[in-house]
């Protein structure tokens, strides 16, 4: 596995449905979610968050390896550790806090990416999970993640 847990993507997008843009750092702020993206007004969906190994279970699956993890559409991307499930939990990241608001439901438009992909994504909150900033900051490729129940 893995030495620690660690932050391995960061994306953003201008509005819903545009293409999503990767980035090396970024701030955050408990107004506004990410720097830059659109969702981050909406106070219980303002940042995603997907486990790499849960993306690579789920593309597994179908077999397919070349499925880049921004097709997911998540904001932050975390290797070496699982995602806390419940509500309420936090997550930190570098210096930054998110509290977990819920999972990230997948929808239909992840079989327009492949076939299947839908259902893959579904058992064990695989497709992620959502969250608002508590504690705002920058955070930038290689910060660690941490969780507390």
């Amino acid at each position: 596995m893995f030495d620690k847990a660690e932050l391995v993507g960061i994306a953003r997008k201008a509005r819903s449905r545009a293409p999503m843009e990767t980035l090396e750092q970024i701030d955050v702020t408990t107004e506004l979610g990410l720097d830059g993206d659109y969702r981050g007004k909406l106070r219980r969906r303002q940042v995603t968050i997907l486990a790499e190994e849960d993306w690579q279970a789920a593309c597994g699956e179908l077999n397919r390896d070349d499925l880049p993890w921004t097709e997911r559409r998540a904001n932050l991307l975390v290797r070496g550790i699982t995602l806390p499930r419940i509500k309420g939990s936090t997550l930190s990241i570098g210096n930054v806090i998110f509290e977990i608001t819920g999972e990230t439901d997948p929808c239909n438009r992840m079989d327009d990416v492949a076939m299947g992909l839908q259902n893959a994504l579904m058992p064990d909150w695989r497709g992620g999970v959502t969250c608002r900033v508590i504690k705002g900051g920058t955070i930038a490729i290689g910060d660690p993640v941490g969780t507390k129940m």
